[in-house]
């Protein structure tokens, strides 16, 4: 176990540094931007879908068998999510806002991160307590999602008034969460022998949850025939990569 808590705090503050990408837009144009988002966006569903589906609930299944308590706690998962993006991602109001007094809505969205970082971080401990090759699958797929989601708060930031500097202590400050989401979820697992395996469907719920409702809905924005057949190969490789990575198991 202590293994996997060097693993699991090894990679959440790996995690938290992606935050850092945020500043490579400034690089980039809004055209070039957007389309490299798309990409990635395509990816990180494909990532997050073959996580949950091939890696995390056949683990839990070897425990808790793929029966009713499975999907029960598969849908917790999904209800939690629906909750925490409910009632904790900002709002955005028309409000004036300056660089001295960042709009309110720039303050929701590092809340609603740092709750869904701390999160994150209880699932990759939780995967690491399963076993490596697990945690090391949940890590890259956090990581692909976060990506594209750590450049668009950003560029919320920016929006909501934070100069570049304050934008990008404030999102790495936010993304260090996963670190006490990481540790809390090791405390909890000493605790309560056997939540791992429980932790591991719900975690499975979460993924599918941000898959479905948010990156693949975004990705129907677009219609044309060739983006569309780029995102499904996007798609595609990043169920490819999570299924090569059986082969370390």
């Amino acid at each position: 176990m202590a293994n996997a808590f060097l693993y699991g705090i090894g990679s959440v503050i790996i995690v938290s540094l992606v935050s850092l990408l945020g500043a490579l837009t400034l690089t980039l144009s809004d055209r070039t931007l957007h389309r490299v988002l798309l990409y990635l966006v395509s990816f990180s569903a494909g990532a997050l879908l073959a996580d949950a589906l091939v890696h995390m609930l056949p683990e839990a299944a070897q425990t808790l068998g793929f029966g009713t308590m499975m999907a029960a706690y598969v849908l917790l998962g999904i209800v939690l999510s629906f909750i925490v993006e409910k009632f904790i991602q900002w709002r955005h109001c028309h409000l004036g806002h300056s660089r001295e007094h960042p709009h309110p809505f720039a303050y929701m969205n590092l809340i609603g991160d740092a709750v869904h970082n701390f999160i994150d971080g209880i699932i990759i401990m939780a995967s690491y307590l399963g076993g490596i090759p697990l945690g090391i699958a949940t890590t890259l797929a956090v990581v692909f999602h976060e990506i594209p989601q750590e450049i668009g708060d950003y560029g919320i930031l920016i929006h909501g008034g934070f100069t570049r500097r304050k934008a990008i202590i404030f999102n790495l400050a936010t993304a260090l969460t996963a670190v006490v989401g990481a540790i809390a979820g090791y405390f909890i697992a000493n605790a309560w022998q056997g939540i791992a395996m429980v932790l591991l469907p719900i975690a499975a719920g979460h993924f599918i949850y941000i898959a479905s409702t948010d990156l693949l809905p975004e990705l129907h924005k677009e219609v044309r025939a060739e983006k569309s057949a780029m995102q499904l190969l996007a798609i595609l490789l990043g169920i490819g990569v999570m299924m090569l990575l059986l082969l370390f198991e």
